[in-house]
């Protein structure tokens, strides 16, 4: 009888070890993969803003990358790193939106910020 308890609890922790690789490891091999972030810069009475410029921001190596908006006011920088911080702001013609932070908890494979200038 008792070693039969014993195979039991031995069955038991070997499905628990078996479950934890299968279920575990998809989920960090989802968080390494490269993310992307899209929005729209809009005016304050929410009209697209197209040629403003967006400046993304990595927080870790301090290098800045820039889109120039489409016509329909959106942006588009892929391939982000999901383990770094990103701050992400946009101008035009002089006037300036509010910084906005993309971070490294934020697990969305599909980021989406809207920027709203001060005009």
């Amino acid at each position: 009888m008792r070693r039969l308890a014993l195979i039991g609890v031995s069955l038991l922790l070997l499905s628990a070890c078996m479950s934890a690789q299968l279920f575990g490891g998809k989920k960090a091999e989802d968080a390494s993969g490269p993310r992307n972030l899209a929005g729209t810069v809009l005016d304050k009475s929410d009209h697209p803003i197209p040629s403003a410029i967006v400046y993304l921001k990595n927080m870790r190596s301090l290098s800045v990358t820039t889109f120039i908006c489409q016509d329909d006011g959106g942006f588009r920088f892929n391939n982000l790193s999901p383990s770094v911080d990103y701050e992400v702001r946009a101008e035009s013609h002089g006037h300036k939106s509010g910084v906005k932070t993309l971070s490294s908890f934020d697990t969305r494979k599909q980021a989406h910020i809207n920027l709203k200038l001060d005009k």
